[in-house]
């Protein structure tokens, strides 16, 4: 029997599309909980605190608002699990993970025989993908075409997709679900907490989910912050889901939310664990404390630091979104981006490739909003692509970010 050495991980540089740094305070209130279980009063009270400063970081009324334990994808998968087989679906997919969103609904729109007939990658009559190239957003254009053609009963799509870099239409797909009748799904994944909108102004949309450890910076195992209208909440009451765990109505109930209202005293649904409610309800005060306007900004404003800087060693920017830069590599290293990206994470720095064709590199700004964080960030990566012979001034670079910064102040 072998008996391992203590596990020592050390501390990286987190660059890439997500998960970013957890922030201190967060790391503090997880390690000072004391022991205590799921249903002590404490634990209660922070998750009803929560839930409602949820409210005010998604900018809703929805009382169907709260977290659902583990990654994003454990939010992702209680929303789609009100999509039931043979029920009529159109998702949007331009990147990895509206693709692995789309993979999801077709599983969980299968008949027992198309599911059997493809277990891991089914093609249920009722489901239609419509696929956006990679580096191009879902338009509401796109959305009308195919919402007009298939009229569905769900719609889904993505707002920020990490896999490319690309901020999709979310009004025109909002625009496009009231106009013919479907109910909207949308994966937020990316832009909570990044990007300052409200989801009641959407409301061609029923249902939204996002993760703990992007724009909410929580650990990545805490809570997936999720959303319902009651329209969406009418569904599930009416026909049901085949979920325990991820139910929508049941999962809300340990949050204090049953029949459709807030009440004083949760009830159990599952264990929950103390040290993730005390986490995830810091996170959340950091965030709100921050401000979502002001935060949203301070994204953009240092984004088009690193995007320019990346430009000036001759990369070739393709995303749109303000918290990561997508980027095709400039001439000679043109094929390289694995190896770059594999030499850089060695060294504790943690960028990305893309997971899906075409190959490029990602380099992301989560809880990296301040300007000695991102020159870190550009200077590591200069001299990584330098180190594979890139031929550019990294001083010359180097002087325009710090001139960047320096007529902002």
């Amino acid at each position: 029997m072998t008996i391992y050495p203590p596990l020592e991980i050390p501390e990286t540089l987190a660059a890439g599309p997500g998960p970013g740094n957890t922030d201190p305070r967060v790391l503090e209130r997880f390690a000072k909980t004391g022991v205590a279980d799921h249903m002590q009063k404490d634990v209660l009270r922070g998750m009803i605190e929560a839930k409602e400063m949820l409210r005010e970081v998604f900018g809703t009324k929805n009382t169907y608002t709260y977290g659902v334990g583990g990654t994003g994808f454990s939010g992702l998968d209680c929303v789609l699990s009100m999509i039931l087989p043979g029920d009529k679906v159109v998702a949007f997919t331009n990147g990895t993970f509206s693709g692995i969103d789309g993979l999801t609904i077709r599983m969980k729109a299968s008949t027992r025989e198309e599911l059997a007939a493809n277990p891991l990658n089914p093609k249920p009559a009722s489901v239609v993908i419509v696929e956006v190239p990679h580096g191009q957003s879902v338009t509401g254009d796109v959305v009308d075409k195919a919402l007009t053609k298939h009229k569905p009963m769900w719609a889904f799509m993505a707002h920020w997709e990490t896999g490319s870099g690309r901020i999709n239409d979310l009004k025109g797909f909002s625009d496009a679900c009231l106009k013919h009748g479907a109910m909207g799904i949308v994966d937020v994944v990316s832009s909570l907490g990044v990007a300052d909108y409200n989801i009641d102004d959407y409301p061609g949309v029923v249902a939204w989910a996002s993760c703990p450890q992007k724009g909410v910076l929580s650990l990545p195992l805490t809570y997936a912050p999720v959303s319902f209208t009651d329209k969406a909440i009418d569904v599930v009451r009416k026909r049901g889901c085949y979920t325990y765990v991820h139910n929508p109505i049941l999962e809300a109930r340990h949050w204090g939310i049953i029949d459709g209202k807030d009440v004083p005293t949760p009830a159990y649904h599952r264990t929950h664990s103390c040290y993730a409610v005390a986490a995830f309800h810091e996170a959340l005060r950091i965030l709100l404390g921050y401000g979502r306007r002001g935060k949203a900004a301070d994204y953009a404003y240092h984004e088009k630091a690193l995007r320019q800087a990346v430009q000036a060693m001759g990369c070739d920017v393709t995303s749109n979104m303000t918290s990561l830069v997508v980027l095709n590599l400039p001439g000679k290293l043109k094929g390289k981006e694995k190896d770059l990206v594999a030499g850089c994470r060695a060294h504790g720095f943690g960028i990305w490739t893309t997971l899906s064709e075409p190959v490029q590199v990602r380099i992301g700004i989560l809880n990296q909003l301040t300007p000695e964080a991102i020159t870190e960030i550009v200077s590591r990566f200069a001299d990584a692509m330098l180190d594979m012979g890139a031929e550019f001034d990294k001083q010359q670079m180097m002087n325009g970010l710090k001139a960047y910064y320096a007529k902002a102040a």
